[in-house]
């Protein structure tokens, strides 16, 4: 019979063990996909490569399909983060006003679209413009995308408003301030790491998205991870590993700037709201 000092070790074992089996999980597609972009053959081989080389990427920039999804994507991430902060940073203002009830329902539903799958999400907005056609491509992508980067915006801004005391505001506004100007020197710069934290996420998951895009691209207006897709069933090389190693670094980029500006366990840990 074992005592409790060895249980508690083979506890301990156990829990690293199952720790390290996920790490690996997670960890081993992307690995992969990293060597796999650097193959210096000509086709799709067995892992790991016998050889290494940068041609992959080559081709990659000299894709004009990919290229313009690329731009297409990066100018609607950026589009998409100005417009989600703006609105965000508004809606999460005016709702950290309202009364505990009223801020619970208001929230729940701007934050709706996090728990609705995005493909329910792109079908929908599809028939609505199949109805309502009265705008370009682009403008329909970014109205989908705004549906998606709304809510991060939203939760971000409410975690950086916690804690600004309500007696910043009314010491402003008692010695001559107008509510304009309380807004912009007293709340917007204490508030300014969770406006950047949402920011940052609404980028991310606008170059990212796939289920919303893939419903509202056109054959002249489209995505890079739409177009990836596309390539994956008509021409599949290793230059889609490429360009997938390419948003990897994107992501891990904005990743760090993330927990630069407000730190990863606050702006994925921490809860929406507290009074």
């Amino acid at each position: 019979m074992l005592s409790k000092r060895n249980a508690d070790v083979l506890l301990a074992w156990c829990v690293t063990g199952i720790v390290a089996a996920t790490a690996i999980f997670l960890l081993f597609p992307v690995i992969v996909t990293v060597f796999m972009a650097f193959d210096g053959r000509d086709f799709m081989g067995p892992f790991p490569p016998p050889s290494l080389s940068m041609k992959w990427f080559g081709q990659l920039f000299d894709n004009a399909y990919l290229w313009s999804g690329f731009q297409t994507s990066l100018m609607l991430a950026i589009a998409t983060t100005v417009l989600a902060a703006a609105i965000g940073t508004s809606a999460a203002v005016a709702i950290s006003g309202m009364s505990p009830r009223s801020r619970d329902v208001i929230t729940t539903i701007f934050l709706s679209p996090l728990v609705i799958p995005g493909v329910i999400i792109g079908f929908a907005l599809l028939m609505f413009f199949s109805v309502f056609d009265f705008l370009p491509p682009f403008a329909r992508l970014l109205a989908g995308h705004l549906i998606i980067a709304l809510p991060y915006t939203i939760r971000m801004t409410l975690i950086g408003l916690t804690g600004i005391s309500e007696t910043l505001g009314e010491a402003a506004l008692s010695l001559g301030a107008n509510a304009r100007q309380t807004f912009f020197t007293i709340t917007l710069p204490l508030a300014k790491s969770g406006i950047t934290a949402g920011a940052i996420f609404a980028f991310a998951f606008s170059m990212d998205d796939v289920a919303i895009s893939i419903f509202l691209c056109d054959y002249n207006t489209y995505t890079l991870p739409v177009a990836l897709i596309s390539l994956m069933r008509s021409h599949l090389d290793l230059t889609i590993a490429a360009a997938a190693v390419v948003l990897m670094g994107l992501t891990f980029a904005l990743l760090v700037v993330l927990d630069r500006v407000i730190g990863l366990e606050r702006a994925i840990g921490q809860g929406i709201y507290r009074a």
